[in-house]
């Protein structure tokens, strides 16, 4: 390990004292697909003990609407949601991902941990109140404003952590190893110096969050950033020194986004990147392939083999020009799949599940495209699919209201008028296809507490105006 890091133990951000709970549902979504009359009960834990539809209600609360699985967000950059648009005007003659990350990298130099606190906060009140209820954070910023490690090498991963908890979301952290500018171990710009850190240093660093996320029950990974950044040699002792640390560690890549990285992939090794990546590392279901936009037939079969996860953005594919992944060859060959928010321009989980089906109409001509054989509403064919994915990404217990699961969800509420008077699988559907940019949520729980109520998280007006203070305050800088 890198004996220059400091010595000090990061803080324990430990969660309050919780009750057990219940609440009575007359619909409500299930691993299966739609149920009648379920009652809910949890543990002081927060965990399902009980999920029995044909029940009575009882003494438990009863839901006004519709209950349906937390979603779980598997990609997010938490700064960038205040950099959401800044980047929407014309600089080259033809903009692109390279230029959107140049003028990116210029917000990132500018964060502090005090803004980036205010900007997560803010961030994950936002995604519960869209439907996330857990959230995996592939957290690159590192180091001061200079590229120097902080006094505590732990700051800016335990200001996100500090956020997850005030704002009560659940968190898999992934700490991001970046090392090269490019495929061959290019050095790394000036202007990535925030993001880089050995292997040693990284395994340190990793060593050191373990406490503090056991006591918030978040779960701690890793996140080689992409081939380009990551030479072969670290990646193979990240993922060992991982996995020594936690077999079951979820491990999440980009990979093949664009069509410039395959291209250059190609030229250092004569392999595209998933090829590559299948070929080199022992990808198997701890692993999440964030993006895969540019796999050919040969690749979309052999990583849905593996049992890894297809992290699919489809606002943020949209926003930077990525493309389109091929969701019907991926589901063809059994492959699973979440949806994460990635740069934020746009935070709710409804709109990206429109987003994914929207882009696969316009690619094939077609209407309800990822509808199933046995599940023919789209909206609950891909909200079952994205909160099991999103859950095996995140390597926690919130795969669906389940015995065993985290209590996470939420309720749909049936006064908003896209949803008034339909039935529960209608009202899903509308929640996910017709509720104009909005949520038509009305409560969520994580962990059995509920976090938003009437639409509004606790939160809500205080975080929005430490966000907008931070967000100035770097642009002024």
């Amino acid at each position: 390990m890198d004996k220059t890091q400091t010595s000090a133990r990061p803080e324990v951000p430990h969660l309050p004292a919780r009750d057990a709970g219940a609440l009575f549902a007359e619909h409500a979504l299930l691993p299966g697909g739609w149920a009648r009359d379920v009652l809910l009960r949890w543990d002081a834990g927060g965990r399902l003990v009980c999920a029995a539809p044909g029940s009575d209600a009882g003494d438990a609360p009863r839901a006004p609407g519709p209950v349906v699985p937390g979603m779980p967000n598997l990609h997010s950059h938490a700064f960038q949601r205040a950099f959401a648009g800044l980047t929407e005007y014309r600089a080259q003659a033809q903009d692109s991902f390279w230029s959107w990350r140049d003028l990116m990298y210029r917000f990132a130099a500018r964060i502090s941990p005090e803004s980036l606190q205010a900007i997560a906060t803010w961030l994950y009140v936002e995604m519960l109140e869209a439907g996330y209820t857990s959230v995996c954070e592939f957290h690159y910023v590192h180091h001061d404003q200079g590229g120097r490690p902080y006094a505590d090498d732990a700051t800016l991963s335990l200001a996100l952590l500090r956020a997850a908890r005030a704002a009560g979301i659940g968190i898999t952290l992934l700490p991001v190893l970046y090392q090269a500018s490019g495929f061959g171990g290019r050095p790394p710009r000036a202007d990535q110096a925030r993001f880089i850190r050995s292997t040693d240093n990284m395994l340190s660093l990793l060593e050191r969050l373990a406490p503090a996320t056991r006591a918030q029950e978040a779960v701690l990974g890793l996140a080689p950033h992409s081939l380009r950044a990551v030479p072969p040699d670290s990646l193979r002792a990240a993922v060992q020194g991982l996995t020594a640390l936690d077999a079951r560690a979820p491990i999440h890549i980009h990979v093949a986004e664009q069509r410039q990285e395959v291209d250059d992939c190609v030229a250092w090794s004569g392999q595209r990147p998933v090829q590559w990546l299948l070929d080199h590392a022992s990808v198997d279901a701890r692993w999440c392939l964030v993006h895969a936009t540019h796999m050919t037939p040969e690749e979309y079969a052999a990583a849905a083999r593996t049992g890894a996860v297809a992290g699919i953005c489809p606002t943020t594919e949209a926003n930077l020009g990525d493309g389109i992944f091929d969701m019907p060859l991926w589901l063809q060959h059994g492959g699973r799949w979440g949806v994460g928010s990635d740069s934020h321009a746009c935070v709710n989980a409804a709109e990206e599940l429109l987003m994914l089906e929207y882009s696969q109409r316009l690619s094939l001509r077609q209407r309800n495209v990822l509808a199933g054989s046995g599940q023919p509403q789209v909206g609950t064919a891909l909200w079952l699919a994205a909160v099991q994915g999103g859950a095996q990404a995140a390597g926690r217990a919130v795969a669906g209201i389940a015995e065993g699961q985290q209590a996470d969800f939420a309720v749909l509420d049936p006064r908003h008028v896209a949803l008034a008077g339909l039935p529960a699988e209608a009202m899903l559907s509308a929640h996910v296809f017709a509720s104009s940019r909005g949520t038509a949520l009305h409560g969520v729980w994580t962990g059995g507490v509920q976090r938003v109520a009437a639409g509004r998280h606790a939160l809500h007006e205080r975080a929005a105006q430490e966000f907008v203070a931070a967000r100035a305050a770097i642009i002024a800088a």
